[in-house]
Formats: structure tokens, sequence, C-alpha cells
């Protein structure tokens, strides 16, 4: 079973799209992993950094977008979508492992998903409205991921910015999440508002379906010169009162004009220019990222092993 890991910020702009396709890239070309990146983002950026916008309007025609998969679970009985293993793309800007469930701009109808759930509440006479609301949302994104969540090491998602319906459900499917900020104080907000919402979720399925979602990390991006990197310091002395040092990622993404410059070629930085400061970060922090999910992964290992013997 591979590890399903959001990244998420309530704010946009934080460098959230770039840090999803170059990890992911990263995981694949240099780590031999099998990953897909899934654009659950209407701005499709993830979609655009890996594909052309005229690959893109063509996969749309035929229906071969994240769009329809959604539609089915909205309305199942008029769908007709292809299953999702016809609808993901393959070896993307040529690497093998690097897959893409290509996002829409257009995902789903806030209007037939709130009518679809009412007439499942008016059926359903012993659960209510929020009951199944609750129900939907929890099992939305991770029903469309089970049939290839085993096929993959990784599945990323590139979550919309805001506390969306799909942003909600994909942040339950995930094992982790990853927080991109830039050192501004905005972007603290966007930290410290999505770590409430997040805390609000559990709370609010403690007690019919526990969310196990972890933060790997918070990863700071487009920083430099002098000027920002004092600020930085400031910034950063704020966060570690909230987090500790092992959930803020060491490696920095620079701000570095090849980032936004790949995008023109609709590939990741590390693949169009693998010597620029932001493709050696990127390529840095995939090597500490698999570090610090190693080690989460092995005291979870030892807290079940250490469980089982108290039970015995």
């Amino acid at each position: 079973m591979g590890y399903v890991i959001a990244t998420a910020n309530m704010k946009g702009g934080v460098g959230k799209t770039t840090l999803t396709v170059n990890l992911a890239t990263c995981l694949a070309k240099n780590h031999n992993k099998r990953v897909l990146v899934v654009d659950l983002d209407t701005q499709i950026s993830a979609t655009l950094s890996l594909l052309s916008p005229a690959d893109f309007a063509k996969l749309r025609a035929e229906k071969r977008t994240l769009k329809h998969l959604l539609n089915r679970s909205i309305k199942p009985e008029a769908s007709t979508s292809l299953p999702i293993q016809d609808i993901i793309r393959s070896y993307m800007c040529t690497v093998k492992g690097l897959d893409l469930l290509p996002g829409d701009i257009d995902l789903y109808d806030e209007f037939l998903v709130s009518e679809m759930l009412h007439e499942k509440a008016a059926k359903e006479s012993e659960h209510s409205f929020e009951q199944v609301w609750d129900r939907f949302e929890k099992s939305l994104v991770r029903s469309i991921l089970q049939p290839v969540i085993k096929d993959y090491d990784f599945i990323l998602l590139d979550c919309a910015p805001g506390y969306n319906l799909i942003t909600r459900s994909g942040i339950i499917a995930s094992d982790f999440y990853l927080l991109p900020a830039k050192p501004e104080p905005l972007s603290m907000v966007g930290i410290q508002l999505l770590e409430r919402r997040i805390n609000a979720l559990r709370e609010k399925y403690q007690s019919t379906h526990p969310i196990d979602v972890q933060l790997l990390g918070i990863v700071f991006t487009m920083s430099g010169g002098m000027m920002v990197k004092r600020y930085y310091r400031e910034v950063m002395h704020r966060v570690t009162e909230d987090f500790s040092a092992s959930k803020i990622f060491e490696t920095r993404i620079p701000t570095d004009v090849n980032v936004s410059k790949a995008v023109d070629s609709y590939m990741p930085v590390v693949l169009s220019s693998p010597m620029s400061s932001g493709s050696k970060a990127f390529i840095g922090l995939t090597q500490e990222f698999l570090q610090k999910l190693s080690m989460i992964v092995g005291l979870k290992s030892q807290t079940t092993k250490m469980s089982l013997i108290n039970l015995e």
C-alpha cells in the first residue's frame, strides 16, 4: 500500500504545486519510486506543470480527467466514466514511475452534491443530513484512489488553497500532509488556519472514523536575499514556538527564476534546469523527505510492537 500525502496550505501562492510536482519527479527519477500526482485544484496548475494545454484539452474532450471520477461518486446512476486506471496518464515528462491523474477546471457542481445528499438523507431516515454529508466527505477521495493505492509508493495530492469539500476529503484520505509556506506573516496565518481546521476534523470524526493524518513537515519556499534572510529568521523563530524542529524541513527552496520558467516547458524545474539552485534544493528536499518519513514510520512500527507486547 502506498502512502497518500497531501500538499496543502489555506493560503495560495506559497509554492504548493511546485513542491508537489518536483518532489514527485525526484522520487520517481532519482529514487525509482512509483508516484502518482493527483490534481485536486481547479486551477489545474499541477496538470499544466506536467503536460501542455493542448494535451489537457484533448484529455478533457475525451472525459479523461478527475471530474468524471467525481461525477461517478455524485451521480453513479448517470455516470459512464472510465475506470481510474484509464484516466491516469503514465510516464509524464518521459519519467518512468511518474504518473498523473489530471484535474479539471470544473471539478464538481456544489448544487448537485447538496441535492444528492439531501435525497440520501431523506431515504435514510435514521441518519441526519450532516451524518450523510460526513460519510460522503470521508469516502469521496479515498474511494476514487482505492483501486490504485497498491500500485504506487506515493500518491501526492495537490490540494486547492482554502478549505472546500475536495480539500477536506483529500486530507482525510491522506496518511501525511506537507505544509509549504513563504517566510511572511500571511503564509504563517495559512499554516495556523490549516492546523486548526485539521484538528477540528480529527475531533469531528474521532468517535466514528478516527483520522490518523500527520504533519510530515513545513517546507519554506521562495526564500533568498539578505533582507529576506534576516526576516526569514524572525519568521522561523515564530514557527518554532508552535512546532518542533523535527516538523520543519532544513532544506529551503530558494527564489529561482528557473522554477517559474519551467512552467513554460510543461515540466518541473528538476528536469528543465537540473543544475539550477531551485532544482538542487528540490533534490535535497526529496532526500530529507524520505528520511523524515522513514523515521516516523519506524517510530510508529515500534509503538505498534510495544502495544502488542503489552496486550500479550
